[in-house]
């Protein structure tokens, strides 16, 4: 593979490596969604939100569209919520790995 497939998918991996961001995901996973809304979600200023998006955005992450006053955001490719099904898994995977790493430890031998 091309080195520069290896530079893009870094940065969208980057885009998204902020609590706050997988939020913001998460909640366009849903619906799509105001800037006001996502503040609300997040519980950061407004700037931070929209800062937050711009990155996703120029990811390609997230698209938007104006309404009046109001800017309107949603997943460009839904799909990248799979991505977040594997890391839940990773998460889980480790989880019972601890967990069975510590029952070793704690058994007598």
């Amino acid at each position: 593979m091309h080195p520069e497939r290896f530079r893009l998918k870094a940065q969208i991996i980057k885009a998204m490596a902020h609590p706050s961001r997988l939020m913001i995901l998460d909640a366009l996973s849903e619906q799509e969604m105001c800037v006001c809304d996502l503040q609300k979600i997040v519980g950061s200023d407004l700037s931070t939100v929209s800062k937050h998006l711009s990155v996703m955005k120029n990811a390609g992450l997230v698209q938007d569209r104006k309404v009046g006053l109001q800017v309107f955001y949603r997943l460009r490719v839904p799909c990248i919520m799979q991505f977040f099904g594997c890391v839940e898994e990773v998460i889980a995977s480790r989880f019972v790995s601890d967990h069975f790493d510590d029952a070793l430890q704690t058994c007598p031998r």
